[in-house]
Parts: C-alpha cells; structure tokens; sequence
C-alpha cells in the first residue's frame, strides 16, 4: 500500500478573509491622542460633573477629579481597547457593537476631562444628555422617514423640505389658533404634502429620485421664505407668534437621577418619538405590512407575483414618511417654543439621511446614530458654555465633522435595499 498525498496547493486551500485594518487603525489613533494629549501633556487643574439636580429621589454630589489622572487612566484603557482591536482584526474575531459604544464612551469622557480642567466651569451631565436628546429629535423622525421611504424603494432626498414644511406649518397654525398641540397637528400634514409630489413624479413619471428630492428642497426653502417676508412678517402676532409645547413630566420616573430628567421630563413630540421608534422597530420586521414594505423595497417584481401592489404600497408607505418627517418638523418651532425663521432646519433633513445610512435602514441603528450627532452638537454647546481652549468655530463645526467621520469611517459596507430608486413598471 502507498500512502495517498494531497497537494495543499493555494488554488485548493481557501484563502482568508482580508484583515479588515480601519477600525484598529481609528482606535489606535484616538487612543495615542486621549493618552497623549489628554494624559501626558494634558492641562493642569480639576474638572467638576454635575450628576443630579434639584427634585431628584435623592442627592448625589458632584463629581471632581483631577484632569491630567483621568486622563492617563482613561487613556492607558482605550490604549489596552486598541491592542485588543488589532489582536482581533488579525485572528479575525468580530466584536459586537458594544465594543466601539464602551471606545467611544471612554474617550468622551477622557476629552471633557481635558477640555474641563482648570476652567473653572461645571460640566452638567443632565443638561449635556438632555441637551443630546432634544436636537436629536427632528434627526430620529427625518432618519425613521428616510426608512421607511427607502426600505418601500423611493429614495426621499426631501426629507430636509419636509422637515421645514411641517416648522412652517406647524409655527402657523399654532399662531393662529393659539395652542401648540394644534400645531403639532397640522405639521405631519405639510409633511406628507411634500411626499405626494415626490411620489406623483417618482412613481408616475419615473423622475429621478434624486433630482426631485433635491429640487422640492429648494422648492419648499422658496416657498417658506417667500410666505415669510410677504406674510408672517406683517403680522407676527397673528401668524408666528411663539407657542411651545409644555413638558409633561412621568411622575417617579422623571425624578430618577439624570436619566429620568432626560426621558422622562419631556414634552408630547419627544413622548411620540419613542412610540414611533419602537413600533417601526416591530412592525418592519415583525408584521405583514413590514414584509410587504421590505419586498417591494428588495424585489418589487416578486411581490407582484404574489399579489402586493408594488407602486400603491410605495406610494402609501412614502406618504406616510413624510408625515413622520413633518413631525419632525414640528420640533424646530413648537417643540422648542420658537418662531418661525427661514431655513431654520439648517441641513438636518440630510444629517437625518446620514444617521439612516449609519444605521444600516433599522430603526434602532438610526436611532443610536441620530443620538450620536445630537450628543455632538449639545457637546459642542455646553463646552461653549464653561470656556475651553477649544476654539468655537472648531466646536460649531463638531456635529458635522462627526457626521462625515461616522459615515466614512464607521459604516463599513453597507447594503441598501436592492430596488431604491428604481420605478417599478409592470
């Protein structure tokens, strides 16, 4: 008997998976920063947080510690996370999300440690995540509206339009009737107004969806600021004066230190935001007007052969973004007390597509990628407010910067739904 052989050649032998290098190589280089220039050479001095506020079930004091400790211990930490990261890239492990949220975490904590030390200001926890959640707001319903359009196969790119139709819409008819709620009515109306132009010119007459997204933008950016200068501002009193919606505390809950004032001392908008992120976290996966929405989103021609109604539930299904994006809206006007100005959505709708995209077209991803560019902008505010070396143009910029950073960065290879875009013609 002869021993048989086999030839291990490289064309028989399955090759491995390439390293993927880009997140090791994003945390070794935040890590040399927070260790290096927040812990080495970092800035003498102490930093104070403020966890509790009055009326919370019991007291906790502020926190103070020493910038330049906290920041060679935080930074040895997410130096240790980094050689973890390479050692797992090369053995070809994947690490679930919680790694770069525990990353991201440590390292913010490290730079307000930094940016805090010896300036002599307070740093409050609960106005900076409170702060986070409210400008969150019009990105979580613009990022739900951009869902559900995309998983139905409609690109909407005016998401920025509706968000300011239902401003406008909602500052009027507040004004006018004189109660906030009235207001918060009207605004998923402007918004689901937009959407019917988008859908008529995408799903009748096969329009690109991307030009006609951009173009209502421009449109209703006309529309508003024309109905501004000619109308609202002859007669504030009656047509944008500010009305704003009262906060409705949970009683116990809100009294929880820090998480309770920031979930639970809110006003109605941000009380439906939560409803509308978890229903839509159950119903496109879990429900049969989700199955549809996804089929005809991934394979419009299979659907029809079942029996869906490709373009009507495309057409419903946009409709009803729009609206989602019109309450959204509301936020900029009734829902932070303000009167109507031009432009105030100031690119949200498109920070709202980003956070989507971040979050792979499900719910809870874009709601945890819409929180992270809220906490930017309310970072960027609050550091403003205690005086940091930090200049200010640098920390106006902060909310983009990491949006361009998150998505370019962060997102990896993302698969859309296979039909966006494309009309369906039987």
């Amino acid at each position: 008997m002869t021993a048989q052989t086999v030839d291990n050649t490289p064309s028989q032998v399955k090759a491995l998976a390439p390293i993927a290098w880009k997140f090791p190589i994003v945390y070794t280089i935040l890590a040399l920063v927070s260790f290096i220039f927040f812990g080495l050479i970092g800035r003498d001095g102490e930093t104070t947080f403020r966890v509790a506020t009055g009326g919370d079930f019991f007291a906790i004091p502020d926190v103070v510690i020493s910038s330049t400790a906290a920041g060679l211990a935080l930074g040895i930490i997410v130096v240790i996370m980094a050689a973890v990261s390479i050692y797992v890239a090369i053995k070809r492990i994947s690490l679930g999300s919680w790694f770069p949220m525990l990353f991201g975490i440590l390292f913010v904590v490290s730079f307000l440690a930094w940016a805090g030390g010896g300036s002599g200001g307070v740093i409050p926890l609960t106005t900076l995540l409170a702060g986070a959640l409210a400008l969150s707001v019009p990105l979580i319903f613009g990022a739900m509206c951009g869902l559900v359009g995309e998983r139905s196969g409609i690109i909407n790119i005016a998401i920025e339009g509706q968000l300011l139709a239902g401003a406008f819409l909602a500052a009027v008819v507040a004004s006018v009737v004189k109660n906030p709620y009235a207001g918060l009515l009207a605004a998923p109306i402007a918004g689901a107004l937009v959407a019917v132009v988008l859908t008529f010119f995408a799903v009748k007459y096969w329009v690109n969806q991307i030009i006609i997204g951009v173009v209502l933008n421009v449109l209703v950016v006309g529309v508003t600021s024309f109905l501004y200068s000619t109308v609202l501002t002859q007669d504030p009193e009656l047509w944008n004066a500010r009305q704003k919606l009262p906060n409705l505390p949970i009683p116990i809950l809100s009294d929880i230190p820090v998480l309770g004032r920031v979930l639970f001392d809110q006003n109605i908008l941000v009380y439906i935001m939560y409803v509308v992120v978890i229903a839509l976290q159950i119903f496109v996966f879990r429900s049969k007007w989700g199955l549809r929405m996804r089929a005809v989103g991934e394979h419009p021609k299979a659907a029809d052969t079942v029996g869906i109604k490709v373009n009507f539930t495309r057409v419903r299904n946009t409709l009803l973004a729009g609206a989602i994006a019109g309450l959204g809206g509301a936020f900029f006007t009734v829902g932070s007390g303000l009167a109507f100005g031009k432009e105030m959505s100031a690119g949200q709708g498109y920070i709202a597509l980003a956070a989507m995209i971040l979050g792979k077209w499900n719910p809870k991803g874009a709601l945890l990628a819409a929180l992270l560019f809220g906490f930017s902008k309310s970072l960027g505010n609050t550091l403003q407010s205690i005086g940091t070396p930090v200049a200010n143009e640098l920390l106006l910029m902060l909310p983009y910067i990491v949006t361009v950073f998150a998505v370019a960065g962060f997102v990896g290879r993302v698969r859309p739904p296979a039909a966006e875009g494309v009309p369906y013609v039987k």
